[in-house]
């Protein structure tokens, strides 16, 4: 690999952990996966690191909490430009909180959730939703060019 290839994609993991990173922080808190496969662990794509189970490790996510994330993320104007790009929906990933009361008891609740879309093989979209206020509340799109040049 030459300099310039190695600086292109040193610049590429950088970019990328930067825009990752709040995902990472919230997704990996208390989801139950390990975080361990580079760039595809840091924005939530791939297979790689999960324990166990489905998608979701040994979590099971009902095909309606499923479907309630993915209409309100359809509602949202920019997710629906995105759409229209020619994105696709790949997947709902529930983001999990757990809080534990002054008496001790435990709370688990999914009231957020991240909808991934891909375009082709360069481009990959995360909606946050928010299903309290039904609606979404960021979305990062990452997208990597390359140009070969001989």
């Amino acid at each position: 690999m030459d300099r310039r290839n190695a600086l292109m994609l040193l610049s590429l993991v950088a970019v990328a952990a930067v825009i990752g990173s709040t995902a990472l922080a919230v997704y990996a808190t208390d989801n139950g996966e390990e975080i361990g496969n580079g760039f595809a662990g840091i924005c939530g794509w791939g297979h790689g690191g999960r324990r166990g189970g489905g998608p979701y490790g040994f979590i099971e996510v009902s095909e309606e909490y499923k479907e309630n994330v993915i209409n309100i993320a359809k509602s949202d104007q920019d997710v629906q430009n995105l759409l229209n790009d020619g994105y696709n929906i790949t997947g709902v990933r529930p983001i999990i909180t757990t809080k534990v009361d002054a008496e001790g008891n435990v709370v688990m609740k999914a009231t957020n959730a991240i909808v991934m879309l891909e375009k082709d093989t360069t481009s990959r979209a995360s909606a946050w939703v928010n299903l309290e206020k039904a609606k979404v509340t960021k979305i990062v799109i990452v997208t990597m060019t390359v140009i070969e040049k001989s």
